[in-house]
């Protein structure tokens, strides 16, 4: 997904280290404020990136009405020199995002080198994204792939603010999505989405074509099926790539969130964390 770039603090020389503060050592400014109460989860980390867990909730990287309380914010807290060394050029480490109400992993480049081996893997289609979705009803397919365009729109919510959204449209960029049902019930579905493209809000609108909207999208669900969770019944569990420094492989995974878990239990489905894992892999954009 591509959004606008993190905004700039208004008072570029603002945030000082604690250091800084503590003993007058003159520490870089940081262009993100740096706040500790934006707490995310590490599943991963070495010398040149991190994968990391975020809570439904929290915007990726600063815009408007949101310059404090992103997960930039929380990462600038534990790692700012270095990823202040990589700027605004580099987006401050960010390779991707994740929507506001979604859950789950994010990479984040901590040299310049992860970032742009990151980036060029993305562009090549070769970082796998894996998601779980909780979904009003099974599609009539258990498995496929979904090829549809994406036009992005931008409409204006208010003076200040837009709101950016994605239309099914041949005239806007291929998207490809691969998916999988790994259960169903009267009640709802549990079903696995690999984006194979980039798209905006690709999974939610691909699998809202094919008759199996997300519980609580209230952007492109069923208006029915707004109430049916508190967010966004959508966690991306499992990414992997090959380490663009080391050239090892990286897979992690992470488990539903409770919230979600309680959603699961709500629809007698069973648990994604003992689901086989890699009937999507053979989508072809």
């Amino acid at each position: 997904m591509s959004i606008a770039p993190p905004a700039r603090s208004r008072a570029p020389h603002a945030h000082r280290s604690a250091l800084s503060r503590s003993f007058g050592t003159p520490m870089p400014a940081l262009s993100i404020e740096p706040n500790e109460r934006v707490t995310f989860g590490i599943v991963h980390e070495d010398d040149d990136l991190l994968v990391v867990r975020k809570p439904p909730g929290v915007v990726t990287q600063p815009g408007v009405g949101h310059e404090h309380d992103t997960l930039l914010n929380g990462l600038f807290a534990r790692y700012g020199a270095r990823l202040q060394q990589l700027g605004q050029k580099r987006d401050f480490g960010l390779v991707h995002r994740l929507d506001r109400e979604t859950s789950g992993l994010v990479i984040v480049a901590l040299s310049a080198t992860a970032y742009d081996g990151l980036c060029a893997a993305f562009a090549a289609r070769e970082i796998s994204k894996y998601y779980w979705a909780l979904c009003h009803k099974a599609p009539r397919e258990s498995s496929g792939v979904i090829k549809r365009a994406i036009l992005e729109e931008e409409r204006r919510k208010d003076r200040y603010t837009a709101e950016k959204r994605g239309v099914l449209s041949s005239k806007g960029k291929p998207a490809v999505t691969a998916y999988r049902v790994l259960e169903a019930s009267p009640l709802g579905a549990l079903i696995e989405a690999r984006p194979v493209t980039g798209r905006l809000h690709q999974v939610r609108l691909h699998l809202d074509s094919i008759g199996a909207g997300i519980l609580g999208d209230k952007l492109y669900g069923p208006t029915r099926t707004n109430s049916a969770s508190h967010r966004l019944a959508l966690h991306a569990h499992r990414i992997a790539f090959d380490h663009p420094v080391s050239a090892g492989r990286v897979d992690v995974r992470t488990a539903f969130p409770k919230d979600l878990r309680r959603v699961l239990r709500a629809l007698e489905l069973g648990r994604p964390d003992l689901a086989d894992q890699d009937s999507t892999d053979d989508a072809e954009a």
